[in-house]
């Protein structure tokens, strides 16, 4: 057996060998400038592209279109749509779809936000063209059969439905955008069990939506690790059947700017306890509605710990350590023009009670600058990796590289977004804290309405 003071000997050697060659630059390493985070963006018949060679054998590949909730014109289009991805086209069935994506060992995907439809797939480097082409095949050639539409997109639509009902996060996250934004953003992500789909769910309606939702204005390509130009080559060849504007015939995708109202939802449930305190918030980089402050007091906030063994720095984790169950987080929902800064807390009712009080009292805090400035360090550098993780991810980078490109253009700036919250002073947090108090707040409660309290209770306007 090793003496245990040889091991002790040859750590110290091996420490005092690092200092001494360590760099002074060492930090450089963590700037946010670095070309593994740029999109190299085009256009090619009207139809905007970005790609992001990462070295490596495989591809993820995207179409974005703005054709999410806020978009739809009708309760359960953008759902619809997503259902109807890599369904039967007038070149392929559905089964051939997926007996060749097996074949090529890929992998298919789509959703749908509040504001997006990603249509994508994950496949290997050099079938870039079997995957662009079956992309464009999707958004031009799909059929929108009755038989499929009523046997197995509506059918699982209700399935969805059903699931909502007991999901009391899901249920105060759509309460909460319903009464901060009315219509728009703040339709549910989903139907709801009493929206009566079918009464607005047709074939041929869908169809027409599509042609809207897939015109060449309304979609952008976005792949990661091809080559740019390999990509504009295909793009340019496989989707010249996308109409360049969207039906005459058909109303116009509308894009009214959002309008914040706010308000108070209480909707009594057996199935657990949530509760979600909303504000205004930021909107993303690319709509010029971007608030670096924003982001920088949803870390100071927090409430949860990203740090093992600690309920770490942020206020709320520690003001709400007493209250081990009840779950509370604090995030910042971004859309093109709008944003909701929620606080989320979920669990035993008692403890939630308790907790909304803390994030009042914590708020009030903020705004009379009752803060360490240490901590205000923190939740920067907190907000800054956020950032540039979300940029860093590639299914995050696509959607919003995406949704980028066809509201303006150009893809997320992150070198821009992180040097916005770095400056971002004690005072601008002050100030955005204060803000929310003096403003409407959004409050939505799923759960045992007895004990959980109303916004008034707590000191929120409404």
């Amino acid at each position: 057996m090793v003496p245990r003071a040889s091991f002790a000997r040859a750590a110290r050697r091996t420490l005092r060998f690092q200092c001494s060659h360590t760099p002074n630059n060492r930090r450089t390493l963590a700037s946010a400038k670095s070309a593994g985070y740029s999109y190299e963006t085009g256009e090619v018949n009207g139809i905007k592209f970005a790609s992001r060679d990462i070295p490596g054998p495989t591809t993820q590949l995207a179409l974005v279109a703005r054709a999410g909730t806020r978009f739809q014109l009708f309760p359960g289009f953008a759902e619809g749509l997503e259902k109807f991805a890599f369904k039967s086209t007038h070149k392929r069935s559905s089964l051939r779809i997926t007996r060749e994506a097996e074949l090529l060992g890929a992998e298919l995907f789509a959703y749908h936000s509040r504001e997006n439809l990603v249509i994508g797939a994950k496949f290997l480097r050099e079938d870039l063209p079997y995957f662009t082409e079956l992309l464009g095949e999707v958004i031009s050639k799909t059929r929108f059969t009755r038989h499929e539409l009523h046997e197995e997109v509506i059918r699982v639509i209700k399935l969805n439905q059903k699931s909502i009902l007991a999901n009391t996060d899901q249920m105060a996250l759509n309460s909460a955008h319903s009464v901060a934004f009315h219509r728009g953003l703040g339709t549910a992500l989903h139907p709801t069990s009493s929206v009566p789909i079918t009464q607005y769910l047709h074939e041929q309606e869908l169809a027409t939506f599509s042609q809207a939702a897939y015109a060449k204005p309304n979609f952008a390509i976005v792949a990661n690790g091809a080559s740019h130009d390999e990509l504009e080559r295909w793009v340019g060849e496989f989707y010249s059947d996308s109409p360049a504007t969207p039906p005459r015939d058909f109303p116009a995708i509308e894009t009214k700017p959002s309008k914040y109202y706010g308000g108070e939802e209480r909707i009594a449930h057996d199935g657990g306890n949530n509760m979600i305190i909303a504000f205004p918030g930021s909107g993303a980089y690319t709509g010029g509605h971007y608030k670096p402050e924003i982001a920088v007091l949803s870390s100071l906030l927090g409430g949860q710990s990203y740090i093992k063994w600690s309920p770490g720095f942020s206020l709320l984790a520690r003001a709400c350590k007493a209250q081990t169950q009840a779950h509370v987080s604090t995030r910042n929902l971004s859309y093109s023009d709008a944003g909701l800064l929620t606080i989320s807390m979920e669990g035993k009712a008692s403890h939630i009670r308790e907790a909304s009080q803390a994030v009042v009292e914590i708020l009030k805090a903020i705004s009379g600058g009752d803060i360490e400035k240490d901590d205000i360090q923190k939740a920067i550098a907190k907000a800054k990796f956020r950032t540039l993780e979300a940029g860093q991810n590639i299914g995050t980078g696509l959607e919003l590289t995406g949704a980028g490109l066809v509201q303006s253009g150009k893809p997320s700036n992150l070198d821009g977004i992180a040097e916005a919250i770095e400056g971002v002073t004690e005072d601008a947090v002050k100030k955005a804290a204060n803000s929310l108090l003096e403003g409407k707040a959004t409050v939505s409660t799923v759960g045992d309405l007895f004990v959980l309290p109303f916004a008034e209770e707590i000191g929120l306007h409404v």
